[in-house]
């Protein structure tokens, strides 16, 4: 959860709060949302909602993604939600989540970027988005991107804007790509069945097929495993946003975090300071998904975004209501 005040282009966070839940966990095997996935949830919520009141916050907005949109009792889970907190959620569908990871990671992205992919690594599912700025020039590169808030296919009147080359929401997020390899006991192997399996899910994407150039190519990702990969990168026993959020990691750093995390094994990850409890159970799956998109495009760098679809919801938010300004308006 995010609550937060428009500050010209930007805002300034009022108050936030964070909880793994795993909502998805378990949901591959079953279809449904298990009741201790639903009780860690509703557990969060109520949290969220007290914070609400005590800042009185009236304007929001308050969604639900895959796993909702997957699971046979979504709809009831929503419902007792309602009962229980008073918080009403929306499911959203995947082209929106998508355009919203896309937006909150406007302000990372280089203006010498002709060619960005975001990757937004969710627990039930990944979003791809891959964007051709050529046409738009690079003063406007940012602000083009932000205009996808409103769709991804809509004209734009004020200029060249932001083209939409193909995106892709892939049905395997953190848990359930965990999920699906829970039988496999070998900690390497498991590893690299999630990563190859990811991978031949990115087929039907189109720029997958094509070669690119690495020259003006950008990838920004933005999720827990990538930040938590950043922080382990960067030896932080204590996250620090102001230091993870923007960091640029090549490749061949991530590879060592990587291969660090699998020979710390299963135990050496829950004990690790730098991943946290809350993510032990979910980096490896997290970590697979990385590794195969850092193989399949043509660059050696990572853009790493501490944001996502809360902060996209921000923006679009303060866009609708006519409180986001530019710089120098």
């Amino acid at each position: 959860m995010l609550i937060a005040e428009p500050r010209g282009n930007q805002f300034k966070v009022v108050d936030s709060f964070s909880k793994s839940v795993q909502l998805g966990s378990g949901l591959e095997k079953t279809g449904r949302l298990s009741r201790g996935s639903i009780a860690r949830t509703i557990q969060a919520l109520r949290v969220c909602q007290q914070k609400l009141k005590r800042h009185k916050v009236r304007n929001m907005r308050l969604v639900a993604t895959e796993a909702c949109r997957r699971a046979v009792n979504g709809e009831q889970f929503l419902n007792r939600v309602a009962r229980e907190t008073g918080l009403k959620l929306e499911i959203i569908r995947p082209q929106e989540e998508a355009q919203l990871a896309v937006v909150s990671c406007a302000p990372l992205v280089s203006p010498k970027t002709d060619q960005l992919l975001v990757v937004d690594i969710g627990g039930g599912s990944t979003e791809l988005v891959w964007i051709d700025l050529t046409a738009v020039p690079e003063q406007e590169r940012i602000k083009s991107i932000m205009q996808l808030c409103t769709g991804f296919d809509r004209p734009c009147d004020d200029g060249p804007r932001a083209r939409v080359v193909d995106w892709i929401s892939v049905p395997l997020g953190v848990a359930t790509l965990r999920d699906q390899f829970q039988d496999v006991e070998d900690d390497a192997a498991r590893f690299a069945l999630m990563s190859w399996f990811f991978e031949e899910n990115l087929a039907e994407f189109a720029p997958y097929k094509e070669e690119q150039a690495r020259e003006g190519f950008q990838i920004v990702g933005t999720s827990g495993t990538v930040t938590t990969v950043a922080a382990s990168h960067l030896g932080l026993r204590r996250y620090d946003r102001n230091r993870v959020d923007g960091l640029r990691m090549t490749s061949n750093e991530i590879d060592t975090v990587i291969r660090s995390y699998l020979a710390l094994g299963p135990e050496g990850r829950r004990r690790d300071p730098r991943i946290g409890l809350d993510r032990q159970a979910l980096i490896m799956s997290g970590a697979a998904i990385l590794q195969a998109l850092l193989r399949c495009w043509p660059t050696d760098r990572l853009s790493v975004a501490d944001r996502g679809l809360r902060e996209g919801m921000l923006y679009a938010q303060m866009a609708a209501d006519g409180v986001l300004r530019d710089e120098d308006e």
